[in-house]
């Protein structure tokens, strides 16, 4: 037999936030159910997921777009207060004393990733500021920066998710923003060895001028993003030089020889150089090891990597054959069949340049009766057809 009101009032306070929304005339507005125990208004609460207390001002019931006024939401009622600072969808309201924490809604990952800008140059602070708030409301959307493609990445559901987001930003938060397919973050590595690869940097100017010179040795690290050693002997090179070589070569990895993509999964090693005692300095040493690097790059059989995929795909029976030939279409690999209730699992390895608009043609070959989940496994070589077109279009890039 269930408790009664009474009973449930005398409960601590236990209210979940389900929705947010950006009011535009009072800010944050958070709607809670209460499911025991009191909402009060000028209370102070305690966010249980969040460890911090929110002051509580005026509650409010909503009919339609009105809003009104009450004292208090008592056990069952569902309504509304703005201004929380840090509560969120999802987050559990309740008293610090004796805090309960309350299980919010799951939400499925969306998968459909798009490259977001606005419109309008000047807009970049607008248009993150508008994303912040969007976020806020809707907690299907996911939001990540790509510092290797410095782009802005937003994951949804599907298109209509998308146009849905796109008019909001536009119609409740005056901005305009432009879409596009992400690029794909590819790196760049070797793999062969080389040795003694000079780089020299010597400039004569009217005072003192530049010189350094170092040799480097370079070898494949599969293991491991960057290693750098030095074996230099009699002070070929002085030691407070070293870090500046090390520096050089970092510098250097930010940017490949094939397509312009950061360089990884190598071992460098300073093996011997020479130096002026007037000229010398770490600015030279610097330039003279970020020459070497880019010429040891082009001795060492540079290819170009790009990023492979773990993706899982629950999928009914009568589907498995058009799924596996499409994953197979996007150069993935099946890794097996698992059954899953009256559905199968496949999981596969797929690169991530053929998996951006699959959330759309999953539900197009499955009407709609599929899902899938992805993660990155690790980097492998581009096939060498691919790889080429790749080349070709950064090289156009950069001419214009």
């Amino acid at each position: 037999m269930g408790k009664s009101e009474e009973e449930l009032r005398q409960e601590p306070l236990a209210a979940l936030v389900f929705k947010t929304l950006a009011d535009p005339y009072v800010g944050r507005l958070s709607f809670l159910k209460v499911y025991g125990g009191v909402l009060k208004s000028d209370s102070t609460v305690y966010n249980a997921n969040k460890g911090s207390e929110e002051k509580i001002g005026q509650p409010v019931v909503l009919q339609g777009k009105n809003q009104f006024p009450v004292p208090e939401l008592p056990p069952g009622d569902m309504g509304a207060v703005a201004k929380l600072q840090v509560t969120t969808t999802g987050d559990t309201l309740t008293v610090k004393s004796s805090p309960v924490t309350l299980e919010g809604m799951g939400y499925p990952e969306p998968m459909l990733m798009v490259a977001l800008r606005p419109k309008s140059k000047g807009d970049e602070d607008k248009l993150s500021n508008a994303l912040a708030r969007l976020l806020e409301e809707d907690p299907t959307l996911r939001l990540t920066k790509n510092v290797e493609t410095r782009e802005t990445i937003l994951s949804v559901m599907g298109e209509t998710h998308l146009e849905i987001a796109i008019e909001r930003l536009r119609n409740k938060f005056g901005v305009e923003v432009e879409t596009s397919v992400p690029k794909v973050p590819y790196r760049e590595t070797i793999r062969g060895s080389v040795s003694r690869v000079e780089g020299k940097y010597k400039k004569q100017t009217g005072g003192r001028g530049q010189d350094g010179h170092v040799f480097l040795d370079m070898a494949p690290l599969p293991d491991k993003e960057f290693e750098f050693t030095e074996t230099i002997f009699g002070g070929a090179v002085p030691k407070q030089y070293i870090p500046a070589v090390e520096k050089g070569v970092r510098e250097a990895m930010q940017e490949g020889i094939l397509a312009g993509y950061p360089v990884t999964n190598i071992k460098v090693n300073l093996a011997d150089g020479s130096y002026h005692p007037v000229d010398s300095s770490e600015l030279a040493f610097k330039v003279a090891a970020g020459m070497a690097f880019r010429k040891a790059l082009e001795q060492a059989n540079p290819v170009l990597l790009e990023p492979i995929m773990n993706v899982e795909v629950i999928v009914p029976e009568q589907f498995m054959g058009d799924i596996m030939g499409d994953l197979n279409g996007r150069r993935g690999r099946i890794l097996g069949m698992e059954p899953r209730g009256n559905k199968q699992l496949i999981p596969a390895q797929v690169p991530l340049a053929e998996m951006f608009r699959y959330a759309i043609d999953l539900k197009s070959m499955t009407q709609g009766r599929s899902y899938f989940r992805m993660e990155f496994s690790h980097y492998e070589e581009v096939p060498a057809h691919i790889a080429e077109k790749i080349i070709q279009q950064a090289a156009k890039n950069k001419e214009s």
